[in-house]
């Protein structure tokens, strides 16, 4: 019993008490005594490794696993697709019959084709006005509705209405409105006496063009004013305050607070406008068929008639791979003027 009692309590003894002196008169030395472990004297176990690599390895077997549905979409309906567009762009791919290669010839052809460049012209010139429009009315739009006011849950549900609806229905909509007899546009502008009598909106270049400019804004506008309105939710409220208390008017709180926190928010509405402009189609062919005088087909309206309407199947395909690469370009643009911008003090 006392044997069983003590003998644990002299190791504990012996494990703590310190060093005997050393006969040459110099100190201890550190570590000796209480017995000291490092990292570096601790030896590895090599199942243990082995079983860590293990593991990590199968965690990272499971994230491909978990990732590999959407890679599979992203492979099936984007890469294959963009590597046999590339493909069938090298050919002369008639709709019916054989495909006969012809290498860069559709490139070389693309390059001195004045309908392409006149599309390409226009849908630059369509994508700066109606991009500039949409960000002039989305931009109000989410500030007045970013205050805490009443029905404002109603405002942004009647603005973000139209966005609901399909650019081809809004365009089908729209060409009724324009509609000389039977329309709302023409009437209501000759009743305000605006005009002597109903006119026909989409017979000219220009009427026509600033109804599309003023449909798609109408379509786009709440879209684009939700993305904002994220960006303006995202400030802190307390650096608005501290903007206020020092006199910074609503200007100057907007300009140098406002526009730069939210440089991001702005970049991703500017790149989803820009986008959906440089692709625009259904507009242009539901309201005005490309006229009046084809002075209204844009890039993609333009592919569309090579490939479906004069059936160049690989002509068509060169443009569009000529297409992508101009919206990659773009975007990379943009996203190196937002870094460049992040970058500056």
């Amino acid at each position: 019993m006392g044997v069983v009692t003590i003998t644990p309590l002299l190791k504990t003894v012996a494990q703590t008490s310190p060093p005997p002196p050393d006969p040459s008169g110099h100190p201890p030395r550190k570590g000796e005594g209480a017995r000291e472990t490092h990292p570096e004297h601790q030896m590895t176990d090599p199942g243990q490794n082995q079983s860590t690599r293990k593991r990590r390895s199968a965690t990272q077997w499971r994230g491909l696993l978990y990732i590999a549905p959407a890679m599979a979409l992203v492979i099936v309906f984007f890469v294959v697709p963009v590597l046999f567009t590339g493909w069938m762009s090298l050919h002369n791919w008639p709709l019916m019959g054989t495909q006969r290669w012809i290498g860069f010839n559709n490139y070389i052809r693309m390059a001195n084709d004045a309908r392409f460049m006149s599309a390409l012209r226009f849908t630059a010139y369509y994508t700066i006005i109606v991009t500039i429009a949409i960000f002039a009315i989305a931009f109000p739009l989410a500030i007045f509705v970013e205050k805490q006011r009443r029905f404002v849950g109603t405002y942004r549900t009647i603005i973000f209405l139209p966005v609901v609806i399909g650019l081809a229905t809004a365009s089908l909509l729209w060409v009724w409105l324009a509609n000389v007899d039977s329309g709302f546009i023409g009437p209501a502008l000759k009743a305000l006496g605006l005009v002597e009598r109903s006119p026909n909106l989409l017979a000219s270049f220009d009427s026509a063009f600033l109804t599309i400019i003023i449909m798609v804004v109408w379509k786009i506008a709440g879209f684009t004013m939700i993305i904002l309105l994220t960006g303006l939710q995202a400030i802190p409220v307390e650096l608005t305050e501290a903007a206020r208390i020092d006199g910074a008017g609503r200007w100057q709180r907007f300009r140098h607070l406002t526009l730069p926190l939210m440089r991001r928010t702005i970049a991703l509405a500017l790149i989803i406008s820009v986008t959906g402009s440089i692709l625009a189609f259904d507009q242009f062919y539901i309201m005005t068929s490309g006229g009046p005088q084809n002075r209204m087909i844009s890039v993609v309206y333009y592919i569309f008639n090579q490939s479906f309407v004069s059936f160049n199947l690989g002509y068509g395909a060169a443009l569009s791979i000529a297409l992508l690469v101009i919206l990659m370009l773009i975007s990379i643009a943009q996203l190196r003027l937002l870094k460049i911008g992040e970058e500056r003090p």
